[in-house]
């Protein structure tokens, strides 16, 4: 990622980025968790300073960056994008909790006054088992921890519906008491099994009624502003979750070079409609190596996606 990729999403009048960091990003001061084995430090350093650059980056293209707070100590999911595959421990120690917080605090303080902060979210993808009680429990510590420094006019806080219905949200950080709250949920068609024996037909009526139909639900219901904090293209679950057991049949497997493009226009433009009805969408991810459906730029030079978000 360089100064060229934020230039090109400005250019494409996108206004934000939405920047997943680890629980490490501050360097080796973090709990440690068995599954490290003897190397009680074993993520990558150095971070911040790569973060540091890419908030200048955002001020200098007038983007909007919510940090997104991507995985903690523990393991907020068991999945690979929470820093331990396999494992879902964060809420089963205070340490995990309270080193969680701290990372939230100092990404507020070293960033309060920086003019491309817009939202911090604080903790993404927490598993369906993690208890709907402790989670709000976090949500509410981290928005304290958060608002120590970041005032509620200038920054954001969101919180992810951790694969739980909205409804158990209601009522929940409302105003006056909390301001400047953000809710996230996140929308995919390849993971579930009936959805990955949907076509296309099937997938694009899901995106377009029945997603459209939750955006309106969860807009008059909430009482608070959301977000779809990720989507992509993606049908192809063995490309994405090399993990994940077969079998890997798709939507577009069949098609030719042609029909799936066509196809991934129509499920592009599907989506954006239902998500346009919230205060922002992000899509997941903005630039990968392999895999087209999921890497924003190749979707918007291949003509699944607008060539302009203006």
């Amino acid at each position: 990622m360089t100064y060229e990729d934020f230039a090109w999403i400005a250019e494409r009048g996108l206004n934000a980025v939405r920047i997943p960091v680890g629980h490490w990003i501050f360097g080796p001061d973090y709990p440690y968790h068995p599954g490290y084995g003897e190397n009680r430090h074993p993520f990558v350093t150095g971070g911040i300073d790569v973060l540091d650059r890419a908030m200048d980056w955002a001020q200098k293209l007038g983007l909007r960056v919510m940090l997104d707070l991507h995985a903690a100590p523990g393991c907020q999911n068991g999945f690979d994008n929470g820093g331990i595959m396999g494992v879902v421990e964060w809420h089963t120690k205070p340490e995990y909790l309270e080193h969680s917080l701290l990372v939230l605090e100092r990404l507020a303080e070293r960033y309060r006054a920086h003019p491309a902060l817009h939202a911090i979210e604080v903790l993404n993808e927490p598993r369906w088992d993690v208890p709907t009680e402790y989670l709000k429990a976090y949500y509410l510590a981290a928005y304290d921890r958060i608002r120590k420094h970041c005032p509620a006019e200038r920054v954001a806080v969101v919180f992810h519906d951790g694969f739980r219905s909205y409804r158990e949200f209601l009522g929940f950080m409302q105003a006056p008491q909390w301001q400047n709250v953000i809710f996230d949920y996140h929308r995919y068609q390849c993971f579930d099994r009936r959805d990955i024996d949907t076509d296309i037909y099937g997938h694009m009526t899901k995106a377009a009624i029945e997603w459209r139909d939750e955006a309106d639900s969860i807009n008059a219901a909430m009482g608070l502003p959301a977000v779809c904090g990720e989507w992509s293209l993606g049908l192809d679950l063995q490309v994405v979750s090399l993990w994940a057991e077969g079998p890997y049949n798709h939507a577009l497997e069949h098609m030719d070079a042609f029909q799936q493009d066509v196809a991934s226009r129509g499920y592009a433009a599907a989506q954006l409609l239902a998500f346009e009805k919230l205060f922002g969408w992000f899509f997941w991810s903005y630039k990968t190596e392999t895999t087209p459906a999921w890497c924003l730029r190749e979707s918007v030079e291949r003509g699944w996606l607008p060539s302009s978000f203006r």
